[in-house]
């Protein structure tokens, strides 16, 4: 299929996905008692960390406003994952118990563009706009606004952000083939990344090295803050940049070694 044939469908598909959603709209009024909920209390911890309860400084170096905009970032992320990662690829675990993937993979359509794009939810959105709030609250707040190369810094990090999120969470779901009961796993990912919502700089030097090179927390919000308040140095974007990029290389890679693996239901 050539690329505007691939732009027609996921139209299409998103076309069909937002008609069936919205026969329950009540489920908009529920996400957003949740996403404010959820936000009120991640703002009370962070004001005890960083706000004047803390005495007017705080952890790592990271003022009020900079925490706010971690936090903010992370709320973004997560209604992100919310709208597009955990309809999508959540399906994949039930599609390989169930058999239904063999549907999938006999489409005259890429197989991961179709698992990772067929529907999307939008009662996430929610999360994606108070995310989008705080970050612009924050930056109202600072005592210089940021430079235009600046914010454009902080776009650029936060789609690769969202890159990085969306393979993490795609090598997961491919590793159902293998592991029947992998939501364990999702729910252990789930909460190491909640590790996002405060610098990762605010953390010990152990869980720092882990937040940044092993599970690499400290690239999805961190890293955007500080371009944003023009503290990150090249290195950094460079960094968040080519760690993006060979996660998506490597979630491709990873699911045509799956499929290699991968005994459908009617062999």
């Amino acid at each position: 299929m050539s690329l505007p044939r691939y732009a027609l469908t996921w139209r299409r598909f998103w076309a069909s996905a937002l008609a069936a959603e919205m026969e329950y709209r009540v489920n908009f009024l529920v996400e957003l008692a949740a996403t404010v909920g959820n936000l009120v209390g991640s703002l009370f911890v962070l004001s005890l960390l960083f706000g004047p309860a803390a005495g007017g400084g705080g952890l790592g170096g990271w003022s009020w406003e900079g925490a706010l905009l971690v936090l903010g970032a992370y709320t973004l992320l997560d209604g992100v994952a919310s709208t597009l990662l955990h309809p999508n690829l959540g399906s994949i675990v039930t599609q390989v118990q169930r058999g239904t993937l063999d549907f999938v993979l006999l489409k005259p359509i890429d197989s991961q563009f179709w698992l990772s794009l067929r529907t999307f939810s939008p009662w996430g959105l929610p999360g994606v706009g108070a995310g989008l709030a705080l970050m612009l609250y924050a930056v109202a707040r600072l005592d210089r606004p940021p430079a235009w190369w600046a914010v454009g810094q902080a776009v650029a990090m936060l789609l690769a952000s969202c890159l990085l999120l969306y393979a993490l969470w795609f090598v997961l779901a491919a590793s159902s083939i293998w592991f029947v009961k992998i939501w364990n796993a999702t729910e252990v990912l789930r909460s190491t990344l909640a590790a996002g919502r405060y610098p990762v700089q605010a953390y010990p030097l152990g869980l720092r090295i882990f937040l940044t090179f092993v599970l690499p927390v400290a690239f999805l919000t961190t890293v955007p803050a500080e371009a944003l308040l023009g503290r990150a140095g090249p290195t950094q974007l460079v960094g968040s940049l080519v760690v993006a990029a060979t996660a998506a290389a490597l979630s491709r890679r990873f699911w045509h070694f799956a499929l290699a693996h991968y005994t459908s239901a009617s062999s």
